[in-house]
């Protein structure tokens, strides 16, 4: 049989050709009308008041830290269960980020693990929506308000999840979405930032256009330094094409995980927790593999047949991060040794994939515990 894909993009040539034959006749490539119906599209949808595209959620992730002024001498705690790009723009900026461990059930940071985190140092918090999963944010939201602390949300895998019929996306004080090509929207890259202040609007404004902000007579007026960090025309109409239709595709991505959970919970296969007042867009299925399977050689057994990876890492543990602040989280780092990500999209056969586990597993049995 072909080899059965991780994921599969929800867009094809046909949903967008009439658009790009639209931009490449008008010679406009950027800084036009798919751009702004796709800033609009996201705004009406999560219900922010402010959307703004950029080239991915790395770089949205370095402007909203930008923006907060965080450098040198300064802290950020950040969600420890997570790809190393929301570290990666802390230490960038000369900032230290500190990170927080998560709960061994939705792999998200915890009100405990927060304020155990915090010190006089700290001036923002990026709370990690593991793997599209928003599980706790309402709550560490309640808590960042408490302290005073920014809080920004790294939804690079969220977009479509909701909190109590809140979409992400309107619930922290900024948040960053991804556009790429494992995400329900892609966009090949590309990534966006929503907030709803209007200072902080006004400054994004300004920075995305290379710090232009109206017009010096016939010439634009510069009144700061900024960046090209703009998502293209191109890039947005892929995106318009599939946001319309994305709770449609959250519900299909809902049913795919709960086939996985019927056939996999009885073997032992433990999926990631989501609460109850929570709909989860189910960017990833994940498992937490039983104690006695050795995850890395079951990846290794199903790579011809099911492509499969980790869940995501423990930043805490990367070498880089351990080699200079020391300390790898406990349940970070044991998540990044037993979680297993299976193929989820349009069509995917969840039984073929659950027998090539079941036949795998015969052969990656182990003894120590997960």
């Amino acid at each position: 049989m072909d080899k059965v894909r991780l994921i599969k993009p929800y867009v094809s040539f046909p949903d967008i050709e009439a658009e790009f034959r639209e931009i490449f006749e008008s010679g406009i490539f950027t800084r036009g009308k798919f751009v702004e119906q796709f800033a609009e599209d996201i705004k009406s949808y999560t219900g922010a008041e402010h959307c703004f595209l950029t080239t991915s959620a790395t770089t949205s992730l370095w402007l909203c830290l930008k923006l907060l002024g965080i450098g040198p001498g300064d802290e950020v705690v950040v969600s420890d269960f997570s790809f190393p790009a929301t570290a990666n723009v802390v230490e960038d900026l000369g900032a230290r980020p500190v990170f927080a461990d998560v709960s061994p059930d939705t792999y998200n940071m915890t009100v405990e693990t927060l304020t155990a985190s915090i010190s006089k140092a700290t001036k923002a918090i990026i709370f990690v929506d593991a793997l599209g999963n928003p599980s706790g944010l309402d709550v560490i939201k309640e808590t960042a308000n408490a302290l005073g602390i920014p809080l920004i949300e790294d939804a690079a895998c969220a977009i479509g999840s909701s909190i109590d019929g809140q979409k992400c996306g309107s619930i922290a004080d900024m948040t960053c979405f991804s556009f790429h090509p494992r995400k329900l929207i892609s966009t090949g890259e590309g990534g966006a930032i929503t907030t709803n202040n209007a200072q902080w609007a006004d400054w994004l404004t300004a920075k995305l256009f290379h710090g232009a902000a109206g017009m010096k007579g016939i010439a634009l007026d510069f009144v700061d330094y900024g960046y090209n960090f703009r998502m293209s025309e191109l890039q947005a109409a892929m995106g318009i094409s599939q946001l319309v239709r994305l709770d449609a595709i959250v519900d299909q991505r809902l049913r795919t995980r709960a086939q996985y959970v019927h056939h996999l919970a009885p073997l032992g296969f433990v999926p990631q927790q989501v609460d109850a007042n929570v709909r989860h867009n189910v960017q990833s299925v994940v498992f937490k593999v039983p104690d006695s399977i050795d995850r890395d050689r079951l990846v290794i057994a199903l790579r011809d047949t099911v492509e499969t990876t980790i869940g995501t890492y423990a930043m805490s543990g990367l070498t880089y991060y351990e080699t200079k602040y020391g300390c790898p989280n406990p349940v970070s780092t044991k998540l990044q040794e037993c979680t297993l990500t299976l193929p989820c999209f349009e069509g995917v056969d969840v039984a073929l994939v659950c027998d090539a586990v079941q036949q795998a597993i015969k052969s990656v049995t182990k003894e120590f515990t997960c």
